[in-house]
């Protein structure tokens, strides 16, 4: 609620800092507008107000600085709600887009209101707004009392992701949150327990920066919420109470009770685009103000280059833009406490103001080399909707990648293709073919299967094909290459034979993603089998299609317990873990890994072959571990390396088995005596032995009876 204005005089201010900055005896607002002749500062007395309260013009003579404007207002504090109109040539050929009529938020802006009658048709088309615009929000980013919490740094090395919607998370009736609570920051926060108990250590969050939910076909929601904007606000909708400035104390209190229970918090950040879409999109904000330096366009100063999919790409190595990047990163780690974000389509910040590619972009290294983010996680989705697929070799020395091969290359090996022997047997090692010529961490890999992009694991082994006929688009939305099989029968089924195939095939996914070298990340239920009906491209479905059925749980209870050991054995210190982490290239040399197929020592790296088998030492040469994967449709009997007759290997996963056979501690799990072992058809084994020395058993080191072969090495290599 606006306070009762001042009469005193208000003053020119100053250009320093961008955005509305709270003093002592009043606000000081700054923006950046290069070719705008008057800029007005509105106030209101509420975020549904019809009319502005005043109406503050900006001269150029006195309040602008280079092309900062500038003005402060006193005795204004907290919580007043504010936006601008600017004035301009409306020249789309030199690139130019000012509309004096529409409202435009502040790009700083650290908290947006939603009145209730808004409409994002409004800035679109001609006429004036001002009663169902957003608005920006005066905050105080430093009155919020912390309690010592700062940012955990933990090493990726120690890392499991899990990828959540904030709204899916807890939306669901089943979730047994409070109405008012659901589908909000308040309601992760009761969750945190699942999480920590599930054996994850990071949670990587969908857009949580204010964007409009409008963004969409008619009739539907914006629900992923890559449709930003503002890089600074966190998204109204997800507080579960009214006030604008609350969210922003709700949000921190949900990364301080993450904090508390010893999990990350990772921002999944869209600076590649801005809601504000093509050439016939609304005027919110970057647009109105400054549009020729915020968007990369076409030599057609009038149309905007499209490296998004989006309809607008952000001009992310302009200087103006790169600022406003850096500083919304800042503010995130400096004053929210994040502890790391995944860039979506990262490979657009490496194209110039021509979207030309860039060998070193300015933005990317004005992030890795910034100190304030030294102890961030910095992850790259390391391609763009144009084509440009920068997968092991995205620029600077500490982002790490999500692994778009690791996901395909395991589909295409667990579905049975063929040529993909070898290919799931470089991602089982942390793809040193991509990764292995910088001497880099094992866990520059983001290794995932599944990501809110595309099927769900449990969709992924049920449909052939995408059903996406709930986005009203006529089932073309979304990839139409998913690498998927339905195990036998189309959508669920009461056929026990195709539904525990499909039962052991998402044990084969968890059993290869969080055993691999590299740092996995899973999607949201897929723990516990969530399906979205085949709908690969949910992006619009703010339904039970999206949510977290909390009811899964138990009737899935066997893959959420097979999760949970898996994740359990990935924190082991002598498997994951040392003070200080070995490259990748000395992590494959200290493992001694060698390579089978049915014949020890013999694997069959054919184009016709679907099964492998491997033998490697834990990283202090505490364990010995032996894995056959067998992706075909029969089972094969597999020759196991020779142990001491009174140890014995111990089977720690069989995904044929039924549970709790299918996982056991591996310390008191069944000893296999056999000097062979049948791996069911399309299913997973691994043995595990206690060393009774650092790489030693009785006598003679075991791995010397397999030194590495030709083939072994060139997986390696």
């Amino acid at each position: 609620m606006m306070r009762t204005l001042s009469t005193r005089v208000i003053r020119s201010g100053v250009s320093a800092p961008l955005g509305a900055m709270v003093l002592p005896d009043g606000v000081n607002f700054s923006v950046f507008s290069k070719h705008a002749v008057l800029l007005e500062l509105l106030l209101f007395d509420d975020e549904n107000a019809k009319q502005a309260a005043r109406v503050i013009p900006l001269g150029a003579n006195k309040h602008r600085t280079y092309h900062y404007w500038h003005v402060f207002v006193p005795d204004l504090q907290p919580g007043q709600v504010y936006a601008y109109r600017a004035h301009g040539p409306l020249d789309p050929d030199r690139g130019l887009w000012f509309d004096p009529e529409k409202v435009l938020l502040d790009p700083y802006g650290l908290a947006v209101a939603v009145p209730k009658a808004y409409d994002r048709a409004a800035a679109a088309r001609p006429g004036n707004n001002l009663a169902v615009a957003m608005k920006s929000v005066v905050a105080d980013p430093n009155r919020y009392d912390w309690q010592g919490d700062l940012p955990l740094a933990r090493p990726f090395v120690e890392t499991v992701i899990y990828e959540l919607h904030v709204g899916g998370f807890t939306r669901h009736p089943s979730s047994g949150v409070a109405t008012e609570k659901r589908g909000t920051y308040a309601g992760v926060i009761e969750k945190i327990p699942y999480l920590k108990d599930l054996g994850v250590t990071a949670v990587e969050l969908l857009p949580v920066f204010q964007f409009d939910a409008q963004d969409c076909p008619p009739g539907k929601t914006n629900y992923w919420g890559y449709a930003p904007v503002s890089f600074f606000a966190p998204h109204q909708a997800y507080s579960s109470q009214e006030s604008s400035l609350a969210v922003l104390d709700e949000f921190r209190d949900m990364v301080k009770a993450f904090h508390r229970a010893g999990l990350e918090v990772i921002l999944d950040v869209v600076f590649n685009h801005t809601t504000e879409g093509g050439r016939i999109g609304p005027t919110l904000c970057y647009r109105g103000l400054a549009n020729d330096t915020y968007y990369i366009l076409e030599r057609d100063k009038s149309r905007y280059a499209d490296y998004t999919g989006c309809g607008n790409t952000l001009n992310a190595n302009q200087s103006i833009v790169r600022r406003l990047i850096q500083d919304s990163l800042r503010y995130w780690v400096s004053h929210m406490h994040v502890d790391g974000f995944r860039f979506d389509l990262a490979s657009i910040l490496s194209r110039d103001e021509e979207g030309r590619l860039l060998p070193n972009p300015p933005v990317l290294w004005d992030i890795e080399s910034d100190p304030l983010l030294a102890d961030t996680k910095l992850i790259a989705e390391a391609w763009d909707a144009a084509g440009l697929y920068q997968v092991g070799s995205f620029i600077g020395d500490r982002w790490q990648e999500w692994n778009g091969r690791f996901r395909d290359d395991v589909r295409r090996f667990l579905k049975g293709d063929n040529g993909s022997v070898s290919r799931v047997a470089a991602r089982i090692l942390g793809s040193p073919d991509i990764y292995g010529h910088k001497e880099r961490e094992a866990e520059q890999s983001i290794n995932f299967v599944t990501c809110h992009d595309g099927f769900t694991l449990n969709d992924l082994v049920s449909y052939d094909r995408k059903h996406n006929e709930a986005n009203g688009e006529n089932d073309r939305d979304g990839c139409d290459d998913n690498l998927s099989w339905n195990c036998g029968a189309e959508e669920p089924t009461e056929d026990p034979t195709v539904e525990a195939l499909r039962n052991r095939q998402v044990k084969n996914f968890f059993a290869l993603e969080l055993l691999s070298a590299g740092t996995p990340m899973l999607l949201m239920g897929d723990e516990v089998r969530r399906t979205q009906r085949g709908n690969n491209n949910a992006y619009c479905q703010d339904s039970d299609i999206s949510w977290f059925d909390w009811s899964l749980l138990e009737r899935h209870g066997d893959i959420h317990r097979f999760v949970k050991a898996l994740n359990r054995f990935r924190q082991r210190r002598d498997v994951v873990a040392e003070m200080t982490a070995p490259s990748l290239n000395q992590l494959l040399r200290r493992a001694s890994i060698e390579w089978h197929g049915v014949a020890l020592k013999h694997p069959d790296w054919s184009d016709h072959s679907h099964s492998i088998a491997f033998s490697l030492r834990s990283l202090r040469y505490r364990l010995l571990l032996h894995g056959m994967l067998n992706a075909y449709w029969e089972p094969l009997t597999f020759e196991l390396p020779p142990v001491c007759a009174e140890q014995g290997w111990r089977r720690w996963i069989d995904t044929a088995l039924e549970a709790p056979d299918d996982i056991c501690p591996w310390e008191n799990a069944p000893v296999v005596t056999q000097a062979t072992y049948q791996v069911q058809p399309r299913s997973v084994v691994l043995l595990v032995l206690a060393l009774e020395g650092p790489g030693s058993l009785g006598s003679r080191p075991l791995m010397e009876q397999f030194p590495p072969s030709t083939e072994s090495q060139s997986i390696v290599d």
